[in-house]
Formats: C-alpha cells, structure tokens, sequence
C-alpha cells in the first residue's frame, strides 16, 4: 500500500494549529499508518519535497521566505488546505498591514518601541525581508480546502483529513466546522 505524502507548514502565524494538530491524540497513530509525513516542522526535513499529496499550511503570507515557499508548495503538492484563520484571512499576522507597510513596522518594533538595542537587524538570515502587506494564502496560490479556526479544533483538523485519506472530498460546513476563532 503506497502511503499518502502529507506535508504540514508554518508560515506567519503562532503555531497554535500545529498545536491544535497534535490534540488529535491517539488518531494520530491511526493517522501515522496511513501518511508519511513528508516536511513539517515536526520533522527536521529541509526541502519541501515533490510530490506531497496533502499539505496542512499555516500562517499568512509575511515575508519573501513565505513567498517562495508558498509557491513552491503550489507547484510540488495536489491538495492544498488553509490551515487556521492566519492562513485563510490574514487575521493576527496581518494586523502589521495596518503599520503602513514593512518599514513602519520594523520602526515600530525594533526602533520606537524597543527598551534596548534599538536597531532593525539587517544581517542576511536574521530576518527575511517582510513583504509590504501580509496576504492570506489564497491571495497568493489557489487553495483547495480552507479549514478556518484559531486555531481549528482537532475535531475540525480529523474532520478535513479522514475523508481525504479514503479519496473523498471534506465536507467542511455547518457553524461547527466553518467558525472562524
């Protein structure tokens, strides 16, 4: 039996639908046998790999790492899932847009409001350079299944991914499943 390649990642946001991911308890021992778990940051894998079947993405789009990898999830995987509500409208991470853009906001919180050190980091790998406005993934790449919560209940996260494993489509509605918060 070929295992299905799921990939989670976490781009701008808390990590709290990872978090979340994990309160699936001992469904993910279920999960276990029928995935490989391809990238993650549960994993220490370096490269988003070819091929991914389902990908769980986490976080908005913040900065040029995100971009980058955003489109390289795109172009590598078949089911992409909005993972949280960070991922599906922006929601916390996006609060930086209303700074103006990227350079008010580094100003803001390496310089005006900084008790020491006030310096914006500019060495090369500290800080990936922030993109002016922090967008939701779909903004970005066409995502197949939006999974909202803040973050979604483990319940939610079993709800979107059993059906996939058994080759259906989610059915991901009703004020229980589609909630956002």
């Amino acid at each position: 039996m070929t295992k299905i390649k799921l990939a989670t990642v976490w781009l701008g946001g808390c990590s709290g639908c990872h978090m979340s991911f994990l309160d699936l308890d001992e469904w993910l021992i279920y999960l276990a046998a029928q995935v490989d778990i391809v990238y993650s940051p549960f994993a220490d894998i370096k490269e988003y790999p070819e091929g991914v079947d389902i990908v769980l993405v986490e976080g908005a789009i913040a900065n040029e790492e995100h971009l980058e990898l955003i489109y390289k999830i795109r172009e590598r995987t078949k089911t992409i899932i909005s993972f949280g509500d960070c991922a599906v409208t922006g929601n916390v991470t996006a609060l930086r847009n209303l700074s103006g853009g990227a350079e008010p906001a580094l100003q803001l919180a390496y310089i005006q409001e900084a008790n020491i050190n006030q310096q914006i980091p500019n060495s090369w790998g500290i800080v990936p350079p922030l993109l002016d406005t922090v967008v939701p993934v779909h903004k970005v790449v066409p995502v197949d299944i939006y999974l909202p919560g803040c973050p979604p209940s483990a319940h939610r996260i079993r709800a979107a991914l059993e059906p996939l494993l058994k080759g259906e489509n989610p059915q991901i509605v009703g004020r229980k499943m589609i909630k956002f918060g």
